[in-house]
């Protein structure tokens, strides 16, 4: 097999923690990211990252809930890695949310690590029983 010698990360692990089972919010792992150095403080830029592969789990129904998410930032001193991201948002996928919390918690998470100018999380959840949600939160620095 092609990989028989991968050796799987720390931070792979992490991302991991909630597989099999289903866990709540609250054990979604915020170490998971990772940020470097934005070396243009003084430029204002806009950074968005799209991912249509996130999924969690409906704690009502126990269905899961895939979305497209979009994340739209300005930086002041720091950038989010995006290997981190990408297993950040892979932890969600057994983790029990609804909607508009798993949001809430993805922005509270990015703004604690990144301390932005602003930011801004959009959730586009796919139909289900004939409904599209679409959820979104922003936070912007006095």
């Amino acid at each position: 097999m092609v990989y028989e010698n991968r050796v799987v990360t720390p931070i792979e692990e992490k991302s991991k923690k909630t597989s099999g089972n289903l866990f709540d919010l609250k054990d979604v792992d915020m170490s998971i990211l990772e940020t470097i150095a934005y070396d243009y403080p003084k430029r204002k830029i806009k950074v968005e990252m799209t991912t249509n592969e996130f999924t969690c789990v409906c704690p009502f129904s126990g269905l899961p809930d895939f979305a497209l998410i979009t994340i739209e930032y300005v930086p002041r001193t720091k950038l989010v890695e995006m290997k981190s991201l990408k297993y950040y948002l892979y932890s969600f996928r057994n983790v029990k949310g609804y909607n508009e919390h798993v949001v809430n918690k993805i922005i509270e998470d990015l703004t604690k690590v990144l301390k932005p100018y602003e930011i801004n999380v959009v959730a586009e959840f796919t139909v289900r029983g004939g409904i599209k949600n679409k959820v979104s939160a922003q936070y912007k620095a006095k």
